[in-house]
């Protein structure tokens, strides 16, 4: 039987309109949790406002303001300056609401650290962010020639701009691997300002034609050294003659376990000589050759030794084994190309190519054990791979050779066979 409206009971039909009403009921709600709620009225900065039309460094946008770090956080000019920053007329600078204006550069460090050396404050924000900063100011350079008096020293807002402080993964931060150079060189590459201290200026342009200058802003490994990574940040300060080796080795570990069992060890702390630089430099470490090795011109060794001494005698060995694997990796290299350009299967042969390189390069890394003793191994490895890979690429040359000939011998078989046919078919022809 078909049931109509008017069939249904009151009970029903109550039913109905109760379960309709609740599923509009939920409808709105899920509409009004979806419909984006209306942003906050706008903070009201009376510091921005006035700073924004001035010059110079006193010029602070609304788009300056929003960017910085603290006012993304809520922290507004007060927290440094004092002040009301909300009120419309001249209290807003008013000693009664704190205003304490541009501090001194000698008590900025301090003013920082009053909220970053605060631990329980900044888990608030950012509980992985580091509260020892001015500790470690304190211990630097820096910091003790602030302490002394000298204002002109590096203080917080010289690296961290003011205003417009931004996270140090931002490219556009001053503190960003890819401008801690030219952060640091805006004081010592400028002779003028260094001129008192009688440190060099040097260390920029030098820096800028290094492998670890390449490594970052060429092949883009952000983790490559920049100043902060020998000298600190914070707690900058040069490392001693002494502990020169200690700092490299902290990238080039082998290097420097190597160089610590040197016959070079003792007679460079003796001399006075920084492990590493003595070598390599310190800010233009250029990438390393074989060429340093020996008594060429490019030779670092010769800097000490002579032609006839035992160490120049070393080098000269060191130099010959790391030549001769070279230049045999090099012929394996060339005959297995042209055999894989030929059409010849050489892939394996590649492959151990790849491991006669990796002896070159451990042999290479092997030097810092001043003695050809240290290297003879790797060396050793190295020639019998390259060896080995270069028989196989004679093999796969011998048998394309061996395969051109036979197809030569077949082609010239098919091309008689042709003829033949050829002057048979006229001979039927004829007849």
């Amino acid at each position: 039987m078909r049931t109509t409206r008017n069939n249904l009971s009151p009970r029903v039909a109550g039913a109905l309109r109760a379960a309709a009403f609740a599923v509009l009921l939920c409808a709105a709600s899920a509409w009004a949790q979806e419909k984006p709620a209306a942003p906050p009225p706008a903070k009201k900065n009376s510091c921005v406002e006035c700073h924004s039309v001035l010059d110079g460094p006193l010029q602070v946008t609304p788009e300056m303001a929003a960017q910085d770090i603290h006012a993304s956080k809520g922290i507004d000019c007060a927290a440094c300056h004092g002040g009301d920053p909300t009120a419309d007329d001249d209290s807003a600078m008013s000693k009664a609401k704190g205003f304490k204006g541009k501090p001194k550069r000698s008590d900025i460090p301090q003013l920082c650290a009053s909220c970053h050396s605060n631990g329980e404050y900044m888990r608030k924000y950012n509980p992985s962010l580091r509260t020892d900063q001015l500790a470690q100011y304190r211990t630097s350079v820096h910091g003790k020639k602030l302490k002394a008096g000298d204002d002109k020293v590096a203080v917080c807002s010289d690296c961290h701009t003011p205003h417009t402080i931004l996270p140090a993964n931002d490219p556009r931060s001053k503190v960003n691997a890819l401008n801690v150079v030219s952060t640091c060189g805006s004081c010592h590459a400028d002779a003028a300002r260094m001129k008192p201290y009688g440190i060099p200026t040097d260390q920029v342009a030098g820096y800028n034609v290094s492998v670890h200058h390449e490594a970052l802003t060429v092949r883009g490994d952000m983790s490559a050294p920049t100043c902060v990574t020998c000298h600190g940040n914070h707690g900058a300060a040069p490392p001693g003659l002494s502990s020169v080796e200690n700092v490299c080795a902290n990238c080039h570990v082998f290097q420097g376990q190597l160089f610590d069992g040197s016959p070079h060890k003792q007679p460079f702390a003796a001399a006075g000589l920084p492990g590493c630089v003595t070598c390599h430099s310190n800010h233009k470490i250029v990438r390393p050759s074989d060429a340093m090795l020996g008594s060429g011109p490019q030779s670092v060794c010769s800097n000490c030794h002579t032609g006839d001494d035992a160490g120049m005698k070393q080098a000269i060995a060191m130099k010959s084994g790391l030549e001769r694997l070279h230049q045999k990796i090099d012929q394996a290299d060339e005959l297995l190309e042209r055999a894989e350009r030929s059409g010849m299967e050489v892939s394996q042969a590649k492959l151990v190519q790849a491991q006669a390189r990796a002896a070159l390069t451990k042999a290479r890394v092997s030097v810092h054990s001043f003695g050809a003793a240290g290297m003879k191994a790797d060396i050793e490895s190295g020639l019998k791979l390259a060896e080995d890979d270069l028989h196989a690429g004679e093999q796969a040359m011998a048998e394309r050779d061996y395969r051109r000939k036979g197809l030569g011998i077949a082609v010239v078989l098919i091309l008689l066979t042709i003829a033949g046919l050829f002057l048979f078919i006229r001979q039927l022809e004829r007849r």
